[in-house]
């Protein structure tokens, strides 16, 4: 035991630590890094493998001004209730539209984000924009996500709301995985993305309102014909992007860059960009008729 302790004091004295920290102490640049206070914003949605000296980005909208979804949102659906009878109703009467174009166009979009919903909105503006054009545009929607993901987190966390398809074998259109299946449901995050960027497109292009908030709403209803959501999360979602797009508006960093992105689609979609699928346009306008 002498020569075991020995020998772990002379181990110790070669690496330069004091025998007592030998296991404990960590290095000046651990210590350092500890010492560093940690981010007060979610993760940046910009910040990429590829790209990791990329500026994170950072929600416009601070701790204080963020509004309170839990308070503000009333609960979702419980036990034998009317709105609970009726969200199980429309899961069971989607799971019938598996292999129609609805189901199609519900399976494409599952893609969430910034990027994904832009080239959603392509039918609705008459050409794809090129995202690599509308950096103030992408900065726009890229940190109003984030402003998203802290509204939707907390009552989903609140409520913990179980999804329409754990504990039954039923068609969804995404492959089940224990991930999705514990992702709790209540709002939609879709919904809140679809419903936020419809409204802050809508804002950009006011003259075409109406259509930004069609596919806004066929896209969060998607959800429901996936059987990834109940009706009442799509509608939850709603009010959310309502509230997270109210909020942005009073913050003067959101006034600027929207400024900064009217300014740019207007000369992008002046300039002309590429068509899209027409195919796919007359496969989205079918999906504005409620799926129930």
């Amino acid at each position: 035991m002498a020569r075991l302790s020995f020998a772990l004091v002379l181990l110790a004295t070669v690496a330069g630590v004091s025998p007592g920290l030998a296991q404990d102490a960590p290095s000046k640049e651990a210590q350092s890094k500890d010492a560093a206070p940690k981010p007060a914003s979610a993760p940046s949605v910009a910040t990429t493998p590829v790209t990791p000296a990329k500026v994170a980005r950072q929600p416009y909208l601070s701790d204080t001004a963020a509004p309170d979804l839990v308070a503000i949102l009333p609960a979702p659906p419980r036990g034998q209730s009317a709105a609970e009878t009726a969200d199980k109703a429309a899961f069971t009467a989607t799971r019938s539209l598996k292999g129609s174009p609805r189901w199609d166009l519900a399976t494409t979009d599952v893609a969430d984000g910034a990027s994904a919903i832009l080239d959603d909105f392509a039918c609705v503006i008459g050409q794809r924009i090129d995202q690599a054009r509308a950096p103030a545009l992408m900065t726009l929607l890229e940190r109003s996500r984030l402003d998203i993901a802290r509204a939707t987190r907390a009552p989903k966390e609140h409520y913990r709301r179980i999804r329409p398809f754990v504990g039954n074998d039923a068609e969804i259109c995404v492959v089940r995985s224990a991930e999705i299946a514990n992702a709790f449901s209540f709002p939609s995050s879709h919904a809140t993305q679809g419903w936020t960027y419809a409204s802050i497109m809508a804002a950009l292009i006011p003259e075409k309102a109406t259509q930004f908030f069609l596919r806004a709403r066929s896209y969060g209803e998607s959800r429901v014909v996936c059987g990834l959501h109940w009706m009442s999360d799509i509608q939850a979602g709603r009010t959310t992007g309502s509230v997270v797009f109210a909020a942005l508006q009073g913050d003067a960093g959101f006034r600027t860059d929207l400024e900064r992105a009217r300014t740019e689609v207007a000369k992008l979609v002046a300039s002309g960009g590429a068509a899209p699928d027409q195919a796919i346009c007359k496969r989205e306008a079918a999906g504005y008729d409620s799926i129930l």
